[in-house]
C-alpha cells in the first residue's frame, strides 16, 4: 500500500512538473534588397515590426507566412516610408515558446530605414 501512495506521489509531481514547465526555440534570418554598395545613402533609424498568435492544442492562430506579413505591416504602419527611403538589412526573427499544450509564435521584423542622397 506504501509503495502505491509513492508510486502516485511521484506521477503527480512529475506530471506537474511537466505542465509547470516551458521552453522557447528562436530563429531568424537577414535579407537585403537595397544595394548599399556605394556612399550614396544615409542611415536614418532603426525599424520594428511584431505579430504574434497563440495555439492550443495546434489549434488556432495564423500560418507563419502571414505573420511574416502582419509583422512587416506593424513595421511600415508604425514608420512609414519617405520618398527617397527604403528598407535594408531587414531581417525575421521567431520566437516559438512552448508551455504544456499552449503554443505561442512571435515575429519580430527588423530593418534599417536609409535614405538615399
Amino acid at each position: 500500500m506504501l509503495k502505491m501512495k509513492t508510486l502516485r506521489l511521484v506521477i503527480a509531481v512529475a506530471i506537474i512538473a511537466f505542465a509547470t514547465t516551458s521552453c522557447a526555440t528562436h530563429s531568424g534570418m537577414m535579407t537585403g534588397s537595397v544595394s548599399l554598395s556605394s556612399n550614396n545613402f544615409k542611415m536614418v533609424k532603426s525599424a520594428t515590426g511584431t505579430a504574434e498568435t497563440t495555439k492550443v492544442f495546434g489549434l488556432g492562430g495564423l500560418a507563419k507566412n502571414a505573420l511574416v506579413f502582419e509583422a512587416k505591416n506593424d513595421l511600415m504602419m508604425n514608420y512609414p516610408l519617405k520618398e527617397g527611403q527604403a528598407l535594408a538589412n531587414v531581417t525575421v526573427d521567431f520566437k516559438n515558446s512552448i508551455i504544456f499544450f499552449v503554443i505561442k509564435q512571435k515575429v519580430t521584423v527588423t530593418a534599417d530605414i536609409v535614405e538615399f542622397k
